[in-house]
C-alpha cells in the first residue's frame, strides 16, 4: 500500500446520509492519523454538562467563573467515561500529545486541576470520549465518501458557537452545507 494521506490537524465533516449513529452530523478534529489508525474529537456536540459541573464531579470543586461555564462535549463513542482536553497553549502536563506547535491533547488530571485553580490553558475544549479508527478504517470510509476533509482552523474549535461549527467547517471548502445531500444523483 502506498503512503496514505495524514489527516492530523484536519476536520472531518460527516456527509449526510453516509455517516450514521453517534457521528452523524459531526465535525471531528483529527488529533492523530497514522498507518495504525486515527483518533479525533467531535467538536460540535455539547452535552448537558458544564465544565464547572465536571470539575465538581472529579472533586476539583471550583468557583463559578465564566471560563468554567463552558460546555463539555461528546467527543466520540470510545471511552465516554474519560475526559480529553484539547487546548492551547501546549503547557506542561503529564499526559499530553503535542499536536503541532500550538495545540495539545491532554488526558491527565493535572490540566483540569490547572483549570480549576484558574491557571489552565488559555483556550480549551473538553470532551468525554473520542472517535477512533483502526488501521485503514478511516481511509476506507474516505473512499466511500463518508467524510469531507479540510485543514482545521483553531477559531472554529475555540471561538465559533457549537451549532455553527459544521457549516463553518464545510464553508472552508467553499461549499454551502445546504447543498450537501445523502444520496447520489442519477441521470
Amino acid at each position: 500500500m502506498s503512503a496514505s494521506v495524514d489527516l492530523s490537524g484536519h476536520f472531518l465533516m460527516a456527509m449526510p446520509g453516509m455517516v450514521q449513529g453517534d457521528l452523524a452530523g459531526s465535525v471531528i478534529y483529527v488529533c492523530e492519523h497514522s498507518e495504525r489508525g486515527a483518533l479525533g474529537l467531535v467538536i460540535n456536540r455539547p452535552i448537558d454538562l458544564s465544565l464547572s459541573s465536571l470539575l465538581q464531579k472529579v472533586e476539583l470543586g471550583t468557583d463559578e467563573t465564566p471560563e468554567n461555564d463552558l460546555p463539555v462535549y461528546f467527543g466520540g463513542p470510545v471511552q465516554t467515561d474519560r475526559g480529553f482536553v484539547l487546548h492551547k497553549p501546549v503547557g506542561q502536563y503529564s499526559s499530553s500529545i503535542h499536536l503541532g506547535q500550538r495545540l495539545a491533547l491532554t488526558t491527565s488530571r493535572d490540566v483540569l486541576q490547572a483549570v480549576a485553580s484558574g491557571q489552565g490553558p488559555e483556550q480549551i475544549l473538553v470532551t468525554l470520549g473520542y472517535a477512533g479508527w483502526g488501521a485503514g478504517q478511516l481511509e476506507q470510509e474516505l473512499a466511500q465518501n463518508a467524510w469531507l476533509t479540510v485543514e482545521a482552523q483553531e477559531s472554529i474549535i475555540f471561538e465559533t458557537p457549537p451549532q455553527a461549527r459544521y457549516p463553518a467547517a464545510v464553508g472552508l471548502l467553499g461549499i454551502d452545507p445546504a447543498m450537501l445531500t445523502g444520496s447520489a444523483g442519477h441521470a
